[in-house]
Formats: structure tokens, sequence, C-alpha cells
């Protein structure tokens, strides 16, 4: 896949056109209202470029998982009061439903420069089935399509795979600053380059951790994934969370990282305890130590001070997944060291840092780090599926380059 294939938004004459733009503004709703709208505001770049190009702007996108329903709690019309109110700039039409006469008819109201808001995608069993009927309705409804939604790009659905087969098709700033972000880390990245990865279960990264093995310098593994990977090396982790049913697979990650000269880096102390619970009894040991009744919960002093040494010999960092249990106190202080330190050395130019997953910016904004970091992920799913080495249906549907004339032709029926 040649990336160098996508068209971007840049120097896109917009002037009168309406312009479709797939964004991912599935948002938290509470009582009726936005509770976080970080994801609106990091769309808000490409909108401002659309409008002041002259164009017609029409949002779409998902929220939640309505399965062909509808649902009051899953309409996008709170988000569209939270789109008109960020944009403090005219009213933001917001449309009933994406598909129908009734659609059409409200957007022959757009003038240049204007912005609507269509109903939840997911309200159409079409749009998750990648129905190319429907991909051809939502096209019908505009001259040019931008997708911004990286977080949806690993998705195979009609509004975000099949129409970029259908009209012309270019990515929005959001989407392209993800792709040179993962790009920036991993394709031609500036070495030596760590990646941490982290999380509860070796098993929902077991991909992530292969691909990255065979990419990196350094592979750090956190949380209770790094139990797993010391109970293949023959440590006793105690009453730790691991899955023995992937030891054996784990201890193939770790052969193919010897073989490509990735260092596996693990922690040489944990914090145990009996429970998982605030203000709960603790305890530091050596990871060779663990007592039979106890459970890993973070890393020790030793190897938060020993992974911010060799952190400090990186030149390129990824990042997703904490440390350990750092939702709950003390079980918090090896992500949260990690988190400024990466913040700091960021800040001073000494390292290029990308993270993503929600944990992880988490604890980045509990110690206010994310401004420091070069580039910081929205994404999830996605952003988990490019660093496994998956190629993004999204993406590779905007590398083609072209309006894919068979698509079409199927599409008309």
């Amino acid at each position: 896949m040649d990336l160098s294939n996508i068209k971007t938004i840049d120097d896109l004459d917009v002037n009168g056109k309406r312009v479709l733009v797939r964004a991912d503004l599935n948002v938290p709703i509470e009582d009726g209202e936005v509770a976080d709208d970080t994801r609106i505001k990091r769309v808000l770049p490409t909108i401002s470029k659309l409008k002041q190009g002259g164009a017609k702007v029409i949002l779409m996108s998902h929220l939640g998982r309505p399965k062909g329903e509808r649902s009051p709690e899953t309409s996008l019309r709170p988000v569209a009061e939270r789109v008109e109110k960020l944009l403090n700039g005219g009213p933001v039409l917001f449309l009933d439903d994406c598909v129908g006469p009734d659609v059409e008819k409200g957007l022959e109201t757009l003038a240049t420069g204007d912005v609507a808001v269509l109903e939840n995608l997911r309200y159409h069993k079409g749009e998750e089935s990648n129905d190319l009927g429907f991909a051809r309705q939502l096209a019908a409804l505009g001259d040019i399509y931008v997708d911004d939604a990286f977080s949806s790009a690993h998705r195979a659905h009609a509004s975000v795979e099949a129409i970029a087969h259908l009209m012309p098709a270019y990515a929005g700033k959001l989407m392209m600053a993800e792709i040179s972000a993962l790009r920036t880390a991993l394709a031609d990245p500036e070495r030596p380059v760590m990646a941490i990865v982290g999380g509860a279960k070796v098993s929902t990264k077991i991909d992530v951790l292969k691909n990255l093995a065979t990419r990196v310098d350094v592979l750090v593994v956190g949380g209770g994934m790094a139990n797993t990977l010391l109970n293949a090396q023959g440590v006793n982790v105690g009453n730790s969370l691991y899955e023995p049913d992937f030891v054996e697979t784990v201890k193939d990650v770790l052969a193919s990282a010897k073989r490509a000269g990735c260092e596996i880096f693990l922690p040489v102390d944990e914090v145990v305890a009996k429970e998982l619970a605030p203000g709960t009894e603790w305890a530091v040991c050596d990871v060779n130590a663990i007592p039979s009744d106890m459970m890993v919960l973070d890393q020790g002093p030793k190897s938060i001070e020993r992974l911010k040494a060799r952190l400090g010999e990186m030149r390129t960092l990824l990042w997703n997944g904490p440390l350990g249990a750092f939702e709950v106190a003390p079980f918090g202080k090896g992500t949260l060291a990690l988190a400024e330190e990466s913040g700091r050395l960021s800040k001073e130019g000494k390292l290029i840092s990308i993270a993503g997953g929600g944990d992880t910016v988490r604890a980045l904004n509990m110690v206010g780090a994310t401004p420091d970091f070069t580039y910081v992920s929205t994404a999830g799913g996605a952003f988990l599926e490019w660093l496994a080495g998956r190629q993004l249906p999204a993406v590779i549907a905007l590398a083609s380059g072209q309006v894919n004339a068979k698509h079409e032709a199927v599409a008309a029926g």
C-alpha cells in the first residue's frame, strides 16, 4: 500500500461544493449533553479549513451501538449542538436522518460556509454491513468525500470504506496527523525506538507484540501482560493475573525478538498486595520473590528508575497501555512516573513521543504531560490494529487514489 497516493484537503478547491466529512463524533452523552468533546475538537481544523474554502460541510458519524434501531441516547442532536457552540460561527443544521428525500431537501438550504450534521449512521443496518447501496445514498448527498475519522479506519463500514470508492476521496487533517504520527514511529523512525505496551491481558495485544518485536529496538511490556512474559521465563508470579494458555505463544514472541535484536524490557521488582483495593496493604519485592498469596499491581521503584534511564537513551517512543493498575492508588506510581518523564524529555526536544489508548491518555492528562507529547492519538481500535501491522480498510480505500468503477456499478444495481 502506497500511502503517498492519499490525497489531502490542503490544496483542494471546495468553493460552493458539498463536502461529506466522515468524522468520529462518538462521544459520551450524559443527561442529553456531550460529557467530553475531545473528539469533536480534534475534527474542528478540518471543518474550519473547509468552511474557509467556501464548502458546504456535511458531517456524518456513528454514536454508540444502536444496531439499526433509533434511540434517544444515541442521537447525534446533542453533538450537533456542541459543534455549533465550538464553531461559534453561525447555526449548525441538524437533520433527523442521514439519507432519504427529507435529508436531500434539508441540505438544499445550505449556503457556502454552512455546516450540517446528519443523524446517526448506525440507525441504518447498511452502515455496518458496508452495503454499497447505502454508501451510494450517502455519496449522492455530496460532491467530495473527506475521511477524518482515523479511529473508525479499521472498520469496513459503508461511510468509511465503500463510499471512498464512489466519489473523489480525501483525507482530513486529523486523519493525516494520525497516519503521519504512526509512520514516524514505525515506518521511518529516529532510532533507537522504544515501544511500551501495557494492559491487563497479553491475549488482547499478542499481535501487537509480535509486530513490534521485529520493528523496535526496545519493547517494554507492563501491566498484567508482563506477568505472562515473566512466567514464560520461569518466574513464579504468585496470585497475579496471567494467562497460562498464552505462555507458549509468548515464548515465540521472545524468540522472535531475540532474532530481530529487540530487547524485551521487563520489571525487576514489583509492587504487590493481596487485593486490588484503595488503602490495602502493599509491599515491594524482587520479581523472583513474589509471595504466592500476593498479586503484582505495579512496577517497583528499581524498575521505574531503570526504565526512566533506558528511556533517556531513546529517540522515539510509542506508548499504549499502563504499567500497572494505575486507576487505584498507590498502584499508579510506575505509569505516572513514566508519563512525567516521557513528557519532560519530549518538551526538551530529546524524544519523539506518540501515545494512544484511553488509559494511556488518561495517565498523561493526570500529570499534565499531554501537551508535551509529540502526538497523542484519540483512536482506540484503529491505533492497535496499526501497531499490529494490519492494513486498515479506510486507509486502503483512500490510498487507492481513484473512484472504483466496479464498486460504483455494483452500487447502482
